[in-house]
């Protein structure tokens, strides 16, 4: 789709610097239409520079009338910044699609995902398109991490399709500062955690990262050392390890 001007409908607070942002659509019955996998870019023009970020709608096309991007605002961001100061009523612009990565049902037997903060948005909106497809049957296994329990972003939701999907989607926790009595992982991704949530490598598995670029050094090199194929520094469709 071309440059187009949404206007913000919501705010929905999830912590004290991220929110959903909740955009209207044309008409009430209007989709986004994103292919899953995909994402969108927002500019705007800040201190005369014209900036750009890419994010993963959380919603899905279910959803009609509107989309919902999760945003962390940082007081030194830019886009970030300026989603956190947006009143209701005003408008962003935005592109789309965009990205390397294409799910369609059942393309593969198995995804394991592994994540970090504001890295859930793209393997929220993957989990989303497979759980509510009863026809597709590919497992799911999410690994999570956040410092700590406070920073577990849509907690309530992952919770939710893990439950009622048990034998298809596994998910998993890891805190820095966990909290007493915490029962999940602690401190880093590490790769005991990733061979025993993760599926084994194999022609019709992929691994998806999504985070902070220093966790995500540290997981492509994991994965290598478990055996899949080494990561490349800009992913394709066709990788075993997609980075987003």
């Amino acid at each position: 789709m071309p440059s187009q001007g949404q206007s913000q409908d919501r705010k929905i607070v999830v912590s004290h610097n991220t929110a959903i942002y909740r955009f209207a659509l044309p008409t009430p019955e209007s989709v986004l239409g994103l292919p899953t996998g995909q994402h969108i870019s927002v500019s705007a023009e800040i201190g005369g520079k014209g900036i750009i970020r890419s994010y993963t709608p959380t919603s899905n096309d279910e959803e009609k009338g509107h989309f919902d991007l999760l945003i962390k605002s940082y007081p030194t961001g830019n886009i970030s910044k300026l989603f956190g100061e947006l009143e209701i009523g005003q408008e962003i612009r935005v592109k789309g699609p965009k990205g390397q990565f294409k799910y369609s049902a059942n393309c593969l037997r198995s995804i394991g995902m592994i994540a970090g903060g504001t890295g859930i948005t793209p393997m929220l909106q993957i989990i989303k398109a497979v759980l509510h497809n009863p026809l597709d049957r590919t497992k799911l296994s999410l690994i999570f991490a956040n410092v700590g329990v406070d920073g577990i972003l849509l907690q309530d939701e992952l919770d939710n399709l893990a439950e009622k999907h048990l034998n298809q989607f596994s998910l998993y926790y890891v805190l820095n500062e966990p909290p007493a009595g915490w029962t999940g992982g602690v401190g880093f991704v590490s790769k005991d955690m990733i061979r025993e949530r993760c599926p084994v490598y194999a022609e019709d598995v992929k691994i998806l990262l999504c985070g902070p670029p220093p966790m995500i050094k540290a997981m492509a090199a994991i994965t290598e050392d478990l055996g899949y194929p080494k990561s490349n520094t800009i992913s394709k469709i066709a990788d075993t390890v997609f980075k987003f």
